[in-house]
């Protein structure tokens, strides 16, 4: 007990050392920009693109932040783990392991608040798409329309850009349509597209009431997918307590067991049981967070 005592202490004061002589914050620095040479290096192209994107709409974590993430999972893990094995060594162990999360999870954040922004960008474009169409009656103008008004930002905006250069060069709109319909798979965009192409090829004369339905479509739509927002994130929020909640079950072991809990700890089974159980649970949070931060927005 006393030499853990001895080193809490003593990390403590090098803390205060270092922080009182204005190193803590060129460490921090330091660390931030070879993490992010590290990261250019290793990182897909596109999640680079998303990072760029989630930067300019200022959701992207500040260096203290993220900083504060990786003392809370340190400390998270370290805490866990003393409490299953009593053994400061491992617990210094498990806490850099939770530490290697942190990116992971970020990673993961930043993909979900990525594709909230490019729905509700696709519901701009859906929704004000039919509006010029039906004073212009026509596909292409009303592109230019929606790209023209500054409702859309980029990539989308880019993307349209590109769809009515597509159909001066070819002529007609199939391809628009095509590239629009691979680059975003949503259900609205192509039942939108279906529309405005049979509209085009048959040259329907009144397509109000086709327009109306499909607005009416788009609006429903949009509300299922909020509201299932709202509620994975209610649902999440109960999954992490939870989960929590069973790392914690080991002080009801400890107490059921007693001191046969401690003969445990010497036997290296009892040990390999309890980092079994430990890397369960984690895996059990760490799935969960993938589920909610995937495919949001998605119908």
């Amino acid at each position: 007990m006393m030499n853990i005592t001895f080193i809490i202490a003593a990390v403590l004061i090098v803390f205060l050392v270092i922080y009182r002589c204005g190193l803590w914050e060129k460490i921090s620095n330091y660390i931030s920009k070879k993490g992010m040479v590290i990261y250019n290096k290793v990182s897909p192209y596109t999640y680079k693109e998303i990072r760029k994107k989630i930067k300019e709409m200022g959701q992207d974590y500040t260096t203290a932040q993220y900083i504060g993430q990786v003392i809370i999972f340190a400390v998270g893990g370290g805490v866990v783990s003393y409490l299953y094995f009593y053994n400061l060594i491992t617990s210094i162990i498990y806490a850099l392991a939770a530490t290697t999360v942190v990116p992971y999870i970020n990673y993961l954040r930043c993909k979900r608040i990525y594709s909230e922004f490019i729905f509700e960008q696709i519901q701009v474009y859906t929704t004000n798409t039919i509006m010029e169409f039906s004073t212009t009656q026509s596909f292409v103008k009303a592109l230019e329309g929606v790209y023209s008004s500054g409702v859309l930002e980029d990539p989308v905006k880019e993307d349209v850009k590109k769809m009515i250069d597509l159909a001066y060069e070819n002529g007609t709109i199939n391809d628009s349509i095509i590239y629009m319909n691979e680059k975003y798979d949503y259900f609205i965009v192509r039942n939108m597209h279906q529309l405005f192409l049979q509209i085009t090829n048959e040259g329907a004369k009144d397509a109000r009431d086709s327009l109306e339905n499909m607005s009416l479509d788009i609006d429903m739509l949009v509300e299922a997918v909020y509201r299932d927002r709202i509620d994975r994130a209610a649902f999440y929020k109960k999954f992490i307590q939870f989960g929590l909640v069973l790392y914690l079950m080991i002080a009801l072991a400890q107490i059921m067991l007693g001191d046969s809990y401690h003969q445990m700890l010497d036997l290296w089974y009892g040990q390999l049981l309890l980092h079994i159980i430990v890397l369960i649970n984690s895996f059990f949070l760490i799935s969960g967070t993938k589920f909610y931060n995937e495919n949001v927005g998605a119908e």
